[in-house]
């Protein structure tokens, strides 16, 4: 058995840092079927080439590639002068390639279409309330907006966009963009934040609003790359430029979105289509899926909790032995607890890159409060007259906590280990949100594909192990507690 973790802990590390060309997305449809398209690319000039899909936002895709997780993905030209580059405030494309090669980075020229923001609103809606461009809006601010959360902070996304035409409205909410799609039809908003390529336009009927004060730049599609990479793979990127026209790339989000084909399979055929390739791109069945899913999400859970119990349980016998130190330590486990997951996610992402060694530090951390705390109360609620018995008969303080104290406080330990691993099972799906695989990927992917089959194929599996690991630690009780000290229910 330890072989065989090793094995699966290894494949899984070594993904993140095998040797070959790694090519990232982002979080939405477009940038998963570049990011295919650029990875299939460089697989058909002869690079090993991995695909690391759906990483997060503009933010932590950059941070990758600057540290070098990856070594391209696809970006847009308002994204990268606005946003990324929003402190050195470039004046035109020269400044900006000139930063980008001060970063040891380069980017491929237009991809052939701009996929720009818009505000849309169902036709129905806008033709009733006369609105046809954002400057109507000012005039209706009962109008409730919900825009990607991305968009609700970026410097060139809604707080710029309200200064610039003034807009009234405060019923503004922040939510996945593929789900505001489902509110804008629902009628549960009236108006959310468009990409100018996304096929959802067309299929709903939306009307798109006029900015009639040019507020939203140019995004250009490009790919935006290390300058380390090897020239050859340089000139397989280049030779994607040009060659997706807008309404290509609507089609191709289209095929994805709407007829649920998967993302390599739509970037084979196009490329394919376009460079007379016979590429073919089988997506794993369930079986498999489940298999890969599975093996990913113990690594992350069965790996930190293991660190957790060898740091939480001595941190835990400490504070129980040491009240004075042991305020602080229960004080410092707590602390870390309360700091949401999400946010512990991305703060990992500078110090350990994405992927499965940030989500594995970050529930090893969210571990350490259950073990650490039922330790504590374990120990210091054994019967303080057996310690002093102990003590008379001359046991020293190690053989003590060995023989008598530990054994009588396994109940309360194993139970914060029990709660602990419960605990990651559910918070190691956040690990998808920065690469880390497991069932959160399948959750992830469901979500922005409005695909249920999809959503359950990660929620089920993680319920499951959910239950597998509350039946497991009472097994482990058995075995580890002696029969005199375990409670009713455990016989």
């Amino acid at each position: 058995m330890r072989q065989v973790s090793m094995l699966v802990l290894c494949a899984f590390l070594g993904a993140w840092s095998a040797e070959g060309q790694t090519v990232g997305s982002k979080s939405f449809t477009e940038s998963v079927i570049l990011g295919e398209i650029a990875a299939q690319q460089l697989d058909e000039q002869g690079f090993e080439t991995l695909h690391r899909a759906q990483l997060g936002g503009s933010r932590v895709l950059w941070e990758a590639l600057l540290r070098g997780d990856i070594d391209a993905y696809p970006e847009y030209s308002g994204t990268l002068r606005l946003e990324l580059l929003a402190e050195q405030a470039p004046a035109d494309a020269a400044a900006v390639d000139s930063i980008l090669a001060s970063l040891g980075l380069w980017r491929t020229a237009s991809l052939g279409f701009n996929n720009t923001y818009a505000l849309g609103m169902q036709e129905a809606r806008a033709e009733a309330l006369g609105i046809a461009s954002i400057t109507d809006l000012t005039q209706h601010a009962d109008l409730s907006f919900g825009f990607g959360n991305e968009f609700m902070e970026r410097e060139d996304g809604w707080p710029g966009l309200r200064a610039r035409y003034g807009l009234p409205q405060t019923a503004v909410r922040g939510l996945d963009h593929d789900l505001a799609y489902r509110g804008l039809v629902a009628g549960d908003i009236d108006v959310m934040d468009l990409y100018s390529t996304d096929a959802e336009i067309a299929y709903y009927g939306l009307r798109v609003l006029t900015d009639d004060r040019a507020y939203f730049p140019d995004y250009d599609a490009f790919i935006l790359a290390r300058l380390d990479l090897p020239d050859e793979a340089k000139t397989a990127l280049r030779q994607l430029e040009g060659r997706i026209p807008e309404a290509a790339m609507v089609r191709l989000n289209a095929q994805v979105k709407l007829e649920r084909e998967a993302e390599a399979s739509v970037a084979a055929q196009w490329l394919n289509a376009t460079f007379g390739t016979a590429r073919t791109a089988e997506a794993p069945g369930l079986a498999q899926r489940l298999v890969q899913t599975t093996a990913e999400h113990l690594v992350l859970v069965g790996w930190s909790l293991l660190a957790a119990i060898l740091l939480a349980v001595p941190l835990g016998v400490w504070a129980a032995k040491r009240p004075k130190v042991g305020a602080v330590i229960l004080g410092v486990v707590g602390v870390l607890y309360t700091i949401p997951s999400l946010a512990l996610l991305v703060f990992m992402i500078p110090l350990l890159g994405v992927g499965g060694p940030p989500a594995m530090v970050a529930l090893f951390l969210y571990s350490l409060l259950p073990i650490v705390r039922n330790t504590h109360a374990g120990l210091i609620a054994v019967p303080r007259a057996l310690v002093d018995a102990a003590t008379a008969l001359g046991l020293p303080p190690a053989v003590r906590l060995r023989r008598i104290e530990l054994p009588m406080a396994s109940q309360s330990i194993l139970a914060g280990v029990q709660t602990a691993a419960v605990i990651n099972i559910g918070t190691a799906t956040l690990g998808a949100l920065i690469g880390a695989g497991g069932y959160g990927q399948p959750i992830l992917t469901g979500i922005r594909l409005d695909d249920t089959a999809l959503i359950l194929e990660g929620a089920v599996p993680a319920a499951g192990l959910a239950l597998v690991a509350q039946v497991l630690f009472a097994g482990l009780g058995r075995l580890f507690v002696p029969k005199g000290l375990r409670l009713p229910q455990n016989e």
